[in-house]
């Protein structure tokens, strides 16, 4: 699977089939959102301008717009971000894949990125530059949160809705090389710190 694989595969999706809990209910999947901006809330400083690669139809940038955060939110599939503005059309989007964010912003760097459920469904290398475009996007020192799962077994994905793990070493080598420094915390997803490359311990 390519990257515009990926991209058009959830362009086309229908909104039911993209994340379990709308099976459940629209304020299930709506909550679920809502819970994890405030997760976020914990690691990233109040009032930052952060930007959320794959934002999707809002799930998540909404509710962190709603609790004071400068948010950009980005996607490369404009039915996502069509959605996104018939429920909140405050929020800035961006049409954008990852060499498309450098074009947007400019000069401009972000305080906190975050990407969820994105990275999952990227090969290695599509991953890795992926991460590249959103380190370059960061501030030093910034705080990037990226759904980026360890394995024991690692393994890319073989569809547009599988889940790609990596081992320890593989994304200690790859922070190495970007820079990232891995921060701890108790979220469910990675949280890094911007460094300059070949700085992270």
């Amino acid at each position: 699977m390519t990257a515009d694989d990926v991209i058009k595969a959830w362009d086309q999706a229908d909104p039911t089939a993209i994340h379990p809990l709308r099976q459940v209910s629209e304020d299930a999947y709506w909550d679920s959102g809502k819970a994890q901006a405030d997760m976020l809330a914990t690691v990233i400083p109040d009032g930052a301008k952060v930007l959320d690669f794959g934002c999707g139809d809002g799930r998540v940038a909404i509710p962190m717009a709603n609790l004071g955060y400068e948010i950009t939110a980005v996607d490369a599939s404009p039915n996502m971000l069509d959605r996104l503005t018939e429920r909140d059309d405050s929020v800035t989007t961006v049409q954008a894949d990852a060499d498309g964010i450098a074009g947007h912003l400019g000069r401009r760097r972000m305080d906190a990125i975050y990407s969820l459920a994105v990275l999952i469904h990227h090969s290695y290398n599509d991953c890795l530059h992926i991460i590249s475009k959103l380190r370059a996007a960061t501030k030093l020192g910034g705080i990037l949160v990226l759904d980026w799962p360890v394995s024991d077994s690692p393994s890319e994905a073989d569809s547009w809705i599988g889940v790609t793990t990596w081992s320890r070493e593989q994304q200690d080598e790859a922070c190495a090389g970007i820079g990232l420094e891995r921060v701890d915390g108790d979220l469910p997803w990675g949280v890094y710190r911007a460094v300059k490359a070949g700085a992270a311990k």
